[in-house]
């Protein structure tokens, strides 16, 4: 099942840092997530000054208890990066699939 994830960084004055602390931990689970086919794209939200401000992930599990153990381990919810996350079901067009 594929999933829409997007997480939205906390708005205080430290959330900057706690993105900068858990960046290289995020950046290897989603190279590990990629290299597993778990992870189909993925990008980060900027603000108007083009600040990181939160991330868009595509993704492919079983099904949403899986979904839900990887965000158990997610560095930028362990973080306390992303403040708010929204799951939404989703289908990537056949288009955009892996040959």
């Amino acid at each position: 099942m594929q999933y829409i994830v997007t997480g939205l960084d906390g708005r205080d004055q430290d959330a900057a840092q706690r993105r900068l602390d858990a960046r290289q931990a995020h950046l290897a689970s989603a190279e590990a997530m990629k290299a597993n086919g778990s992870l189909l794209f993925a990008s980060a939200i900027l603000s108007e000054q083009e600040a990181m401000i939160g991330s868009i992930m595509i993704v492919d599990f079983a099904d949403r208890a899986a979904l839900d153990a990887w965000l158990d381990s997610e560095p930028y919810i362990k973080g306390k990066v992303w403040q708010e996350v929204k799951v939404e079901p989703c289908r990537v067009a056949p288009m955009f699939a892996k040959h």
